[in-house]
């Protein structure tokens, strides 16, 4: 059918349906889409009465499906309104009365236009394809396992649609029972490339009519001859809420040097009382030493801490490029449409007392204000954020100093500052540490933009409890992830999932599974706990870019070189397999009683020529891509000698142009901490008392040198 009478077709019939004033279409008006867009399902036919049904089952021949067809019942099979297998006159009569009674005796008011009469398809495996509209990324296209019981498997994949052939194919081997549907124990497998093209034609459909909110087929009968849709139900949307706001990706540029490269702050409700917020924000600008004017307003004072104080922003003279707002949240309007009429580019809003606590009307004013005069607003409700490299510290919390490659950003006031401290007792350099509060302008694809093209930024780490825009935050990071890592640590992993809806498929929207799924489409890292996103964000700069998969582990403890091949399989990672030639260049350099393969163990009372020997062994050889090292506290090599040869090896190495990834676990008393610190400043990323952390760091480094096209396969 072409294009445009496609379209046609169904916009026609959606009208229909929203002008009856329903949202739910009838299995018939199913059928009408699935036929406009290439959906294969069963012969079927409606019958108005039993007489009808009994001849629909003998035109259409051999067992049969009954199913009540009522725009009042959503979930058939729990209202006693399907019946399967039914065959003879006697049997599709009895058959039809019997569901229309049940549908009766579910909803004694449900309109009821009839009973289905369907082919009874043969037997194939049960999956389920839908899409939905996700709270955070808009129209998803999902596939899973299980048919009706979908939501207790929630063995199910996402994708923001619409979706290519080759992404729809990816998501059949993204499910745990992938191999289920290749063919098991001498069943023959699903005909891939049919389901998958099932899953294109509805991602299709919902991108062409946003309208639309949720889709199932559910069951597809998948054999190796095709898929067939044994039952679709569309689902329409509410009506859309207003449009948010964007900006070019260029505006987004522009206003964020401003904001992070300012040369002019004002601080609005700057005070010279020790103890307040507008005090401690001054205090940080100055003792931070940002070089580019400070200016306090407050119609109070004259001057707040040497600096010359205005009434208002607008008497401030020349050009600024930030505002801070340090004054109560009912002030801040007014503030606001004063900074606007000056031509302020960006207001970091410090205050509390807005949507946070209940006041959305009081939100949605400063927002309204800033939209009209062009003012991005970061905030409110944060702590501020610094910018290093400007020496710019604009909150109210503790300075921090260290410059570094790596921007920190965080949704969470308490989060943050648990990002600062971990950075200032690990002394990460920062490029950047961002609070985004309530995110009523500024969020988390903004900061991406400006990250991704900041010079002085060589990894992205955010922690988020919620996407205003998905699909804006994704093209950031698709944009990014080819340069430079993102980690994430999304919250609220088991809170979603659970809620009322119209399909299967509509009771997984706002499921944290679809942040997992389309989070890695993107390319970004995710993170599963604070400590690993710190601890990833700090790692990943440090590493090289792996060259290949072939990980191998040098140990000088048999128990821990277990653990770690156990943390290498966890982390997706590919023990190499090692060739005869190099086991035997190995074993020239290890006791006959320890053990050559890989884990390489050396054995715990070896000297440190022993770890210097193999460990060269190991960089040399181009066919190693990655070494992981075990070390065990001896007194033969004590840790700060273990440290001294691997950080110097590993330097010579890279001064010959020999750049691989070395991650080592040191188990030991004390000392080994500060082995560990000496070894990651000098490149290798080591941890003591853990054998899952440095492999995880390794294994976030090979998911980022995949995303960005580094590696071979895909995110």
């Amino acid at each position: 059918m072409p294009a445009e009478d496609r379209a046609a077709r169904v916009r026609a019939l959606l009208e229909s349906v929203r002008a009856a004033g329903r949202t739910a279409l009838t299995a018939p008006e199913g059928r009408v889409i699935a036929e406009a867009y290439g959906i294969a399902v069963p012969d079927e036919e409606l019958a108005a009465d039993v007489d009808q049904a009994v001849a629909a089952a003998a035109r259409i021949g051999g067992p049969v499906v009954l199913k009540i067809v009522s725009p009042d019942i959503l979930h058939k099979t729990e209202a006693g309104g399907v019946v399967v297998g039914v065959e003879g006159a006697a049997g599709v009569r009895a058959a039809f009365h019997r569901i229309v009674a049940n549908a009766r005796a579910y909803d004694a008011g449900a309109r009821v236009t009839g009973v289905q009469v369907q082919e009874l398809l043969p037997a194939g495996r049960e999956v389920i394809v839908g899409a939905v509209t996700d709270p955070a990324f808009g129209k998803v296209v999902a596939f899973g396992l299980g048919g009706v019981l979908v939501e207790v498997l929630r063995d199910v994949t996402f994708r923001l649609a619409p979706v290519s052939a080759d992404e729809a194919l990816s998501m059949l081997g993204s499910v745990r029972s992938a191999e289920v549907l290749r063919g098991v124990r001498g069943q023959a497998g699903v005909d891939r490339r049919a389901v998958a093209e099932l899953i294109r034609r509805v991602s299709e459909l919902v991108a062409d009519f946003p309208e639309i909110g949720e889709v199932d087929l559910n069951p597809v009968i998948a054999t190796d001859r095709g898929a067939v849709a044994a039952d679709i139900r569309v689902i329409l949307a509410e009506r859309p809420q207003p449009a948010r706001r964007t900006y070019t990706r260029e505006e987004i540029l522009a206003s964020m040097r401003r904001l992070m490269q300012p040369r002019a702050v004002a601080v609005i409700g700057a005070s010279q009382e020790p103890g307040k917020i507008g005090n401690s924000v001054m205090r940080n600008l100055l003792d931070g030493g940002f070089a580019g004017e400070i200016h306090p307003v407050n119609p109070r004072a004259g001057d707040i801490l040497g600096r010359k104080a205005y009434p208002s922003i607008a008497d401030v003279p020349g050009e600024v490029d930030v505002a801070v707002f340090a004054v109560p949240a009912r002030s801040v309007a007014a503030a606001l449409e004063e900074a606007g009429r000056k031509g302020v580019p960006n207001a970091v809003l410090i205050p509390s007392g807005f949507a946070e606590t209940g006041e959305h009307a009081l939100q949605a004013e400063i927002v309204a204000i800033a939209e009209r005069h062009g003012v991005r607003l970061l905030g409110p409700n944060i702590y501020g954020y610094y910018s290093t490299w400007q020496d710019l510290c604009a909150t109210f919390c503790t300075p921090y100093d260290v410059k570094g490659p790596v921007a920190l950003t965080s949704q969470s006031g308490g989060i943050g500052m648990a990002i600062l401290g971990f950075a200032r007792t690990t002394r990460t350099g920062v490029s950047a540490i961002v609070g985004l509060g309530n995110k009523a302008d500024l969020d988390e694809d903004d900061l991406l933009t400006w990250f991704g093209e900041d010079p002085h930024t060589q990894c992205v780490a955010m922690h988020l409890e919620d996407l205003k825009d998905g699909r804006a935050f994704v093209a950031a990071a698709r944009a990014t992830v080819p340069k430079k890592p993102v980690v994430v640590l999304k919250a609220g992993r088991t809170a979603a999932g659970a809620r009322a809806a119209g399909s299967h498929t509509g009771a997984l929207a706002g499921d944290d599974a679809v942040y997992d799924d389309i989070l890695r489409q993107a390319g970004v890292i995710r993170a599963p706990g604070l400590n690993d996103m710190l601890e990833y964000a700090r790692a990943l700069p440090v590493l090289p870019t792996p060259r290949g998969d072939n990980v191998v582990i040098i140990t000088g403890a048999g128990g821990s070189g277990v653990l770690l091949s156990d943390a290498v399989t966890d982390n997706g990672l590919s023990l190499m397999e090692i060739p005869p030639d190099l086991d035997e260049a190995f074993r020239r350099f290890i006791p006959p009683f320890g053990a050559a393969g890989n884990p390489v163990d050396i054995t715990g009372g070896e000297p440190p020529s022993t770890y210097e020997a193999t460990i060269r062994l190991g960089l040399a050889d181009p066919r190693v891509h990655a070494l992981v090292l075990g070390y065990w506290h001896t007194v033969v090599t004590p840790p700060a000698a273990f440290a001294e040869l691997t950080a110097r090896v590993v330097a010579e190495f890279r001064e010959r142009g020999v750049a691989k990834p070395v991650v080592a676990s040191l188990a030991g008393d004390v000392e080994v901490e500060e082995a560990c610190r000496y070894l990651f400043e000098r490149g290798v990323v080591a941890y003591p008392y853990t054998t899952e952390m440095p492999v995880a760091v390794l294994g976030a480094k090979y998911r980022w040198a995949r995303a960005a096209g580094l590696l071979g396969g895909g995110p």
